[in-house]
């Protein structure tokens, strides 16, 4: 009887201000059956490094931060820290 763990990147979404979402799923299977699957997400923000994710992640990421959604993002950060200071 043979555990095997695996994991894959299953999802990627890009959502408002080009933020994308990341799931990786951690696949149990015993001689090949599946028993178990648990994820672990997290996002990225057009002005983080993204040298340490997975190749298909880039990609995406460098396909959809374009200048202008950069601008939009930092424009979005700005206005929310004038808020913070106006509060």
């Amino acid at each position: 009887m043979a555990l095997t763990e695996r994991t894959e990147i299953d999802r990627i979404e890009i959502v408002d201000l080009g933020i994308i979402q990341v799931r990786r799923a951690t696949i149990i299977e015993r001689d090949g059956e599946f028993v178990s699957r648990t994820f672990h997400r997290w996002c990225l923000t057009p002005d983080q490094d993204i040298s340490n994710q997975e190749q298909k992640v880039q990609d995406i990421a460098n396909a959809a931060w374009t200048p202008e959604v950069r601008q939009a993002y930092e424009t979005f950060k700005a206005e929310q820290a004038a808020k913070k200071l106006g509060a």
